[in-house]
């Protein structure tokens, strides 16, 4: 809750969480091309405790460094609720092949399911489907549940030391600058907004580029 605010400062301050939360998760899986996608489910009864998930979570992926070599890598995680009373089950991300029998393993309560995402056109490569795997964990970060049922918690976990680096783009003028922006990302811009372009804009000239 927002110090001395009201029901309408603790809405926006969720609503900003999640926006940020489904950006962060977008760019560390486009950044570090987790391509490939996993649901870890309970059996029997399920968990209904989200702590209780996070150290199982947390053991699942130090069994899997040592099944795959004994060698960090990046993967992100966020945690669903069922829509039945079965608690809680987690979707995660990675960016390289690992054998299922390694992450049914290495999990050890239930279910797993794991896919590389290949429904894309023809010509779409690890970057493009690294875009899609963010966008789909990032729709769960941005699900105003853990408020209600995980006050404190985080909307989302990644490994440590794989946060995507700032790239400086220069150009003599816009359209180079989102040129080379673009050959970056592998794409045009999917929207740009200019301040020109923006009635009653105080500020100094701006312009903001987004991909999908």
């Amino acid at each position: 809750r927002v110090p001395g605010g009201g029901p309408g400062d603790l809405l926006r301050s969720q609503i900003e969480a999640a926006r940020r939360a489904r950006g962060n998760i977008r760019r560390y899986c486009t950044s570090n091309g987790l391509n490939r996608l996993g649901t870890l489910t309970y059996a029997g009864a399920g968990n209904h405790d989200p702590v209780l998930l996070r150290e199982h979570l947390g053991v699942f992926f130090r069994r899997l460094r040592r099944a795959t070599g004994d060698k960090a890598f990046p993967y992100a995680w966020v945690p669903e609720w069922h829509k039945t009373d079965h608690g809680l089950h987690a979707h995660f991300a990675v960016g390289k092949f690992i054998a299922r029998r390694h992450i049914v393993e290495a999990w050890g309560h239930g279910y797993v399911h794991i896919k590389l995402l290949g429904d894309l056109p023809v010509g779409s490569g690890k970057l493009a489907e690294a875009r899609r795997a963010g966008r789909y964990l990032s729709k769960y970060a941005g699900k105003d549940f853990d408020h209600e049922h995980m006050p404190g918690l985080h909307r989302y976990e990644v490994a440590q030391g794989f946060e995507p680096k700032a790239v400086r783009v220069t150009g003599r003028h816009l359209g180079e600058v989102l040129g080379r922006a673009a050959a970056l990302m592998g794409s045009d811009a999917a929207y740009v907004w200019q301040s020109q372009v923006s009635e009653g804009w105080k500020g100094p000239p701006a312009v903001w580029a987004s991909w999908d």
